[in-house]
């Protein structure tokens, strides 16, 4: 790769991995740590966030069978980069996504993997704070939660409603400097969102058997230029789906008694859960809605449903969706503002140890999410960009390039790693190249 020697080199690339054989009371603080429950419950919540909304839209484009086919490739090829990405991490000692790439790749591309993970998080908060206030506030094509309830007010506006929740909810918990102090909230999290599909799968199932939604469509449609431009644009944003590898050291650092084992069995019982959840929301939204599903599947829950309790069912579905992002937004934050600081202040001592820096970055980072979040127009714009770019990076692109140049030495990759790792950067790049193209076509549009 043209890199300088690392004095790091020999500890990633040994015969052993040193760290298999310490004593968990050598390499992490029982007291503090979090434990294997805990762990799988943060992990979760950094992957179901804003985008299962998304996942009826892309499910409406592909079609139950491809859909269905496509959400288990996807996630079992993301356990895959997950469980790369920690062998190396644990064997190269490092403590952040930057440094196993820098140890891998240089400093040139950590600079790179943090920018990817800036754009990336801010991304989805911003993501988030939109689907509050399309929620709460409403949209030019769909009423708001507030406005239904209490009818016309200073809630009508949205700028200033998300405002509100973000001081009062978010702010506080986003002001935390430890992701184990999380590991409640996330919990409750995972919780909603279970209830959201639990609610959203039996609502779909009485229509269906009522007869008052329209059969749904199996297969991709290729009927015209439109159709395949937005098949195109849909995979990058399936892509975005499972991307969690920004926080897997975070919480690796912190997991009782941590080791490689361990965590890869964190990342398997998330990878299923989160499997099991996106097929129910994707199919139950596209049953609910079909060709009327909308880029934020919530939204369509504001008209009636025409069936027994709708009104409530529908009320409960999009209020325990907006606790459920206020609850994942500080997971996200979190990552986002450890890489922040780790590229403007390295060096520096940790964010743990210096409370007004956390607390100065934590304001700051805040502010410039929630301007952002009143420019955007919509979270399939945001969700496309990301998926095509910083996304399919953090979660393949590195990941595959880490383990096929840490790999290269001994205790080295089977042929059957090497081979995921291949599969894995030529479709990144296929996704990227694709995904991009796209976007840029159906702007011009």
């Amino acid at each position: 790769m043209g890199r300088e020697p690392s004095i790091h080199d020999n500890d990633c690339r040994g015969d052993d991995l040193n760290l298999h054989n310490l004593s968990p009371m050598t390499v992490s603080n029982k007291s503090s740590d979090s434990g294997i429950y805990g762990a799988v419950f943060n992990l979760t919540t950094t992957v179901i966030g804003a985008g299962i909304m998304a996942l009826p839209a892309t499910m409406k484009v592909l079609g139950l069978v491809a859909g269905v086919v496509l959400i288990l490739l996807m996630g079992i090829l993301s356990e895959i980069s997950v469980e790369l990405l920690i062998r190396f991490s644990v064997q190269c000692k490092a403590t952040s996504y930057g440094e196993v790439v820098e140890q891998a790749l240089g400093s040139p591309a950590r600079i790179l993997s943090e920018i990817c993970i800036i754009l990336n998080n801010a991304g989805v908060l911003v993501v988030y704070l939109i689907i509050m206030g399309d929620v709460m506030s409403g949209s030019p094509r769909h009423a708001g939660v507030l406005i239904q309830w209490f009818g016309n007010g200073f809630w009508e506006n949205r700028r200033l409603v998300i405002l509100i929740v973000l001081i009062v909810f978010l702010a506080p918990l986003c002001a935390l400097d430890k992701i184990d102090s999380l590991s409640v909230t996330s919990a409750v999290s995972v919780v909603l969102a279970v209830l959201f599909v639990i609610v959203a799968f039996a609502v779909a199932f009485i229509m269906l058997v009522e007869g008052k939604t329209d059969p749904p469509r199996l297969i991709p449609d290729f009927s015209s230029k439109q159709a395949i431009l937005d098949l195109l644009v849909v995979i990058p944003i399936m892509s975005n789906a499972y991307v969690c590898h920004f926080n897997i050291q975070p919480i690796y650092n912190e997991l009782e008694g941590r080791s490689p084992q361990k965590m890869n069995k964190v990342g398997r019982l998330t990878t299923v859960i989160c499997v099991l959840i996106y097929w129910s929301t994707a199919i139950a939204g596209y049953l609910l809605f079909n060709k009327n599903t909308e880029a934020d599947v919530l939204t369509n829950f504001d008209k009636p449903l025409g069936i027994r309790f709708d009104v409530a069912l529908s009320y409960i579905v999009r209020v325990g969706y907006i606790f459920h992002l206020v609850l994942v937004f500080p997971v996200i934050h979190f990552s986002l503002r450890q890489t922040v600081d780790a590229l403007a202040f390295k060096g520096a001592k940790p964010l743990s140890v210096s409370k007004t820096r956390c607390l100065g970055l934590t304001c700051v980072l805040l502010m410039l999410i929630y301007m952002a979040s009143t420019m955007i127009p919509s979270i399939w714009t945001a969700f496309k960009f990301t998926g095509a770019t910083t996304a399919v990076s953090l979660g393949f692109t590195f990941p595959a390039l880490i383990a096929l140049r840490l790999g290269s030495g001994s205790p080295g990759l089977t042929s059957r790693e090497r081979l995921f790792a291949w599969v894995m950067l030529i479709l990144a790049i296929m996704v990227s190249i694709v995904g991009v193209l796209s976007n840029i076509y159906s702007m011009q549009d």
